[in-house]
């Protein structure tokens, strides 16, 4: 019986507090926030006497949201400004879904009342469709009136509010060749070249790779990265990638012998106490324990290393007024290393991430070429951020 209280008393306290919710919402305004939760707590056992809280709440968030969209739209109309449309359309789509969303559970009966829950609802189709066209119709205009100023940030524009325009008509007049067209206008094209200052013939494969920007990825919705000019292409902006310096260390070579010590677990033996005596468990079964030894191991390894360093600058230049946007020094490295030892004694007192050592072997070093390019994959990755974090137009 004191179960079935607490539960009760604890579906009784999550009650309460959606109602107050409701209320706190319906004071501040959100009236739609409010129909929300009353909505959620009725979809179940909506005839439930303590579900009346939220039926009352309910019809009077309706006609309050109802009267305040009402009055929004009648007064956005007043100002008569084409900005005011998408408004208008979108309040209609709301007075509209709203009812839709109240609907499926009617009717609600107020039981103290002995009726139902008044939900005047009125058909917004025609306002919907009237308002939807002249959105349409304002959007299209402004639209063709944008395509005329030569102005790339215009074009943007034009491109984004037809999407919308699409979005809501699809197919509105010639809206789709209206958009390839402001696409193809408001694109910026980068053509990006290289340029040694070192004094190393640099690999072609990397200098192919470093303008392969279709690995990069970065192409997007307005910029286009070009390594080779292309036909009846004007170019927005250069980007050159200039190598200052190459810098390839000497193959080395280096051994060294030293000797680790360490207690290692060499299997289990039988836990025995201070007179001797083999210590029992409950079972009266010997107690097993780690079997502790010291080990040492004489260690002799050599390491192989090779390292090269690349130097680099990318510098932004605005085509148009031939004058730099901004210069971006970078500078990868790529190191070559492999380590592997032989050893006299116990392998067991070396520590456990230097094992694997033993089983190396002695590999060929990368030819400088080598190193070069597999320095340009981290060269490309910070050419990368420079391009994401510095955009030629914002």
């Amino acid at each position: 019986m004191k179960k079935i209280t607490l539960i009760i008393a604890f579906f009784a306290l999550i009650t309460s507090c959606g109602v107050k919710q409701t209320q706190n919402n319906l004071a501040s305004g959100n009236y739609d926030a409010a129909i929300d939760i009353a909505l959620s707590n009725l979809r179940s056992n909506k005839d439930k006497k303590g579900k009346q809280d939220y039926i009352y709440l309910l019809e009077e968030a309706f006609a309050k949201v109802k009267e305040r969209d009402l009055n929004t739209i009648s007064f956005l109309k007043k100002e008569n400004n084409p900005s005011n449309l998408e408004k208008i359309y979108n309040t209609y789509l709301a007075l509209h879904d709203r009812q839709e969303k109240i609907k499926p559970l009617l009717p609600l009966k107020l039981i103290k009342e002995e009726r139902n829950a008044i939900f005047p609802f009125d058909d917004y189709n025609d306002p919907i469709i009237s308002s939807k066209n002249a959105l349409s119709n304002h959007l299209y205009t402004n639209a063709k009136a944008l395509m005329l100023t030569k102005d790339k940030m215009n074009y943007r524009k034009v491109y984004d509010d037809l999407i919308y325009l699409d979005k809501i008509n699809h197919n509105y007049k010639d809206v789709a060749d209206i958009m390839e067209e402001a696409q193809m206008k408001g694109t910026d094209y980068v053509i990006v070249s290289t340029k040694n200052e070192t004094n190393m013939i640099i690999p072609e494969q990397l200098q192919n790779d470093l303008l392969d920007f279709q690995s990069y990825k970065l192409n997007d919705k307005w910029t286009i990265y070009h390594s080779s000019k292309q036909k009846d292409t004007y170019y927005d902006y250069g980007m050159l990638i200039n190598f200052r310096s190459i810098l390839i260390s000497p193959e080395q070579i280096k051994e060294r012998e030293f000797t680790k010590e360490r207690q290692v677990v060499d299997g289990k033996r039988k836990q025995v106490d201070v007179n001797g005596k083999i210590v029992l468990d409950r079972q009266g079964k010997p107690i097993m324990i780690d079997n502790l030894i010291n080990t040492t191991v004489k260690i002799n390894e050599v390491r192989q290393f090779k390292s090269c360093q690349i130097t680099a600058k990318v510098d932004y230049i605005d085509n148009k007024t031939n004058q730099s946007l901004g210069s971006f020094p970078i500078t990868s490295e790529f190191v070559f290393e492999n380590i592997f030892a032989s050893y006299k004694g116990d392998p067991r007192a070396a520590d456990d991430n230097y094992n694997p050592n033993f089983y190396n072997k002695s590999v060929p070093f990368p030819s400088s070429e080598q190193m070069v390019y597999d320095t340009s994959e981290n060269l490309k990755e910070k050419i990368t951020t420079v391009i994401n974090n510095n955009q030629f137009r914002k």
